[in-house]
């Protein structure tokens, strides 16, 4: 029982389904990548930060390759609840990305725009290879096709808290995915 139990409608991804699922993720990275020499995984803030924390642990675990980790910050959303398409980024890497195989860390796709916009601008910083890791994604809502080789779980178009997503700097810390309760964001 937690702050947050009123304003969850419902829970749809518990907290074992959350862990399971990210070592699954973790193994297959761990596959794909067993032949470089390190992964520069590239964590996006803030949404991001519970994922990587427990899939670089993961990959670890798996046996994958050294990681370095690194952390982006942009924005399309404000304080609001859907995408408005314009990024900015709030913060930029602190390092070179040039020849480095890069690993988006990604919370959640939904439009797709934010994650379209980064693609394009990690790649033009000369990595060598960059995909991504998305925790989840909503297919409904997609608006722009964006290339995402590692998907944990697909997820109704509804506005979701928990493990790292929040409403208004809230929920974060939610151990689970829930649906937020409409009567919260309409306040």
């Amino acid at each position: 029982m937690g702050w947050y139990d009123a304003d969850i409608e419902r829970v749809i991804i518990t907290e074992d389904e959350l862990r399971a699922k990210v070592s699954e993720l973790a193994k297959q990275v761990a596959t794909d990548y067993e032949s470089v020499d390190g992964l520069l995984l590239v964590c996006v803030l803030k949404g991001a930060v519970m994922f990587m924390a427990d899939f670089s642990r993961a990959l670890a675990a798996a046996g994958g390759p050294a990681v370095e980790l690194e952390f982006m910050a942009v924005s399309s959303y404000g304080q609001g609840t859907t995408s408005s398409g314009v990024v900015r980024i709030i913060k930029d890497l602190d390092r070179d990305i040039a020849g480095k195989h890069v690993i988006v860390i990604e919370d959640i796709v939904d439009s797709g725009l934010t994650l379209s916009w980064l693609l394009r601008y990690l790649e033009s910083r000369s990595a060598k290879s960059v995909d991504v890791v998305a925790l989840f994604r909503k297919p409904d809502a997609i608006k722009v096709p964006v290339p995402v080789k590692y998907v944990g779980f697909d997820i109704p178009n509804e506005f979701v808290v928990g493990y790292g997503l929040d409403y208004s700097e809230r929920y974060r810390e939610v151990p689970f995915v829930g649906i937020l309760h409409p009567d919260v964001y309409s306040r």
